[in-house]
């Protein structure tokens, strides 16, 4: 509205420059200063009845009307995006969401850059990871929330324990929406063609490795792969993390080396592709998965809105995947089935907004039970697990029937894959650096975790 105003006064004014000069008859110029008059008063009529019009919308619509810049991925391959800011429009009418895509390579480095500048004309930003939330922390690019939550009567204990462990020095700068954790997808028909039971929703490690050994054929031409593991380091060491006593920021990695000799183990007897051929060929995890060779992949919740979409657009064929189901991840000996990693995505509010209180109560509602519904419609696990979220993902077209699928969504205990550490970052990369060191051959296990020792206690130290 103030841009309409300025413009129509703008105009006006024009015309008053205009009756003012390039004239020396006097007669002409007082009927051009007349008719400037006249359109000077009409426009100045006109912005007020603009001015009372909008102010009126603004009134129905519950406040003045406010447009958050949010910093966002991959928005059109990613439905829920739009999905969240259409259904925010419905419960508040007078704010214009504005979507800014920067993609999602390196999205977060690229964020951090966008934030240091004294333009940044950012109101609610999306948290892709912990390394990358650490970073803006430090910054001092995102506020605590702490006072909203305590104002709003927030309650964190429905986060699963996520928000205490990216909260820092007692505050809390991000409120988690999507929560993704890691699952096991299997193969019903390459089971039922070797007349294998199905896993279970509770396998130790040892009854997976040895459940994987027995879908494994190594035929030329018919081979079948009881596992798949991703080129990411998590894809293996998030094993040696579900008992709830390690982290990724221990310093001391010896409890990762059983974990290390089970997954080479099976490189070694073809129960798996090698992590060299993965890398060289660059096969995407669920390249591997809709070929329809691979028995079970362990692999985050985030791929069930993939398969199922995929198999309905016909990318997939359904011969070859379209009968899949998924079961909780493996455990180790004493550890409560249902133990998992996650990893969440949050929203947090700019330093450099003009409006914190509307973009806060846009954090709110994504991040709330209403958001979650949003989240579930579209097939992606919100940070707040709802009954209404869980028959909306159970009850989605293509979502798989059986109970222990839907089984596989209750969650005992959920660790974040990253927890929060102000050098995380730097831990990150060198445990990247290593795991690659290790599944390549380059180094051996003991090599390799004395390499992450050393490493991660200097950058600790």
């Amino acid at each position: 509205m103030k841009k309409k105003l300025l413009s129509v006064l703008l105009a006006a004014g024009m015309v008053m420059s205009m009756a003012g000069c390039g004239n020396s008859n006097s007669q002409p110029a007082a009927s051009n200063d007349n008719a400037a008059e006249t359109q000077t008063q009409a426009a100045e009529t006109e912005a007020k009845t603009e001015a009372a019009s909008d102010a009126q919308t603004a009134d129905a619509a519950g406040g003045e009307a406010v447009t958050l810049k949010w910093a966002i991925w991959d928005k059109e391959s990613t439905p829920y995006w739009q999905a969240l800011a259409d259904a925010y429009k419905e419960v508040a009418p007078n704010v214009t969401i504005e979507m800014v895509d920067l993609g999602s390579t390196d999205y977060m480095t690229v964020l951090a850059t966008e934030l240091s500048g004294e333009g940044s004309d950012f109101d609610v930003v999306t948290i892709k990871d912990v390394p990358g939330y650490a970073t803006l922390v430090q910054k001092n690019a995102i506020i605590p929330l702490d006072d909203y939550i305590s104002a709003d009567g927030v309650d964190l204990s429905k986060y699963a324990g996520t928000t205490d462990q990216v909260t820092v020095d007692g505050s809390l700068y991000e409120l988690p929406f999507r929560n993704d954790f890691w699952v096991l997808f299997y193969n019903k028909d390459l089971f039922d063609a070797k007349g294998v039971d199905y896993p279970t929703n509770d396998m130790t490690f040892d009854e997976y490795d040895a459940l994987a050994r027995e879908m494994t054929d190594t035929t030329f031409g018919s081979q079948v792969y009881g596992a798949h593991y991703h080129t990411w380091r998590s894809a293996v060491q998030l094993f040696a993390v579900l008992d709830g006593k390690h982290t990724i920021l221990d310093g001391d990695y010896e409890f990762m080396k059983p974990y290390y000799e089970m997954v080479l183990n099976q490189e070694k007897d073809g129960v798996c592709r090698k992590y060299t051929d993965l890398k060289a060929e660059g096969l995407h995890y669920s390249a591997a998965f809709s070929n329809g060779d691979v028995a079970m992949m362990n692999m985050g919740s985030w791929y069930v809105a993939t398969l199922i979409s995929s198999l309905q657009s016909g990318e997939y064929d359904a011969d070859l995947c379209g009968n899949w189901g998924m079961v909780k991840y493996p455990h180790a000996e004493g550890v409560e089935p249902g133990s998992t990693l996650g990893t969440i995505t949050g929203l947090s509010v700019t330093s450099a907004t003009d409006t914190p209180d509307e973009a806060w109560k846009f954090v709110e509602w994504v991040s709330g039970e209403e958001g979650a519904a949003v989240m579930a419609a579209t097939g992606n696990f919100p940070a707040i697990m709802t009954d209404e979220a869980m028959d909306l993902i159970t009850g989605l077209d293509g979502f798989p029937t059986d109970e222990a699928s839907k089984e596989a969504m209750n969650v005992s205990n959920l660790y974040l894959e990253v927890p929060y550490a102000e050098n995380v970052s730097e831990i990150n990369s060198a445990l990247d650096s290593y795991h690659g060191s290790i599944m390549s051959g380059e180094m051996t296990i003991d090599e390799g975790i004395a390499a992450m020792n050393e490493a991660v206690q200097a950058i600790k130290n």
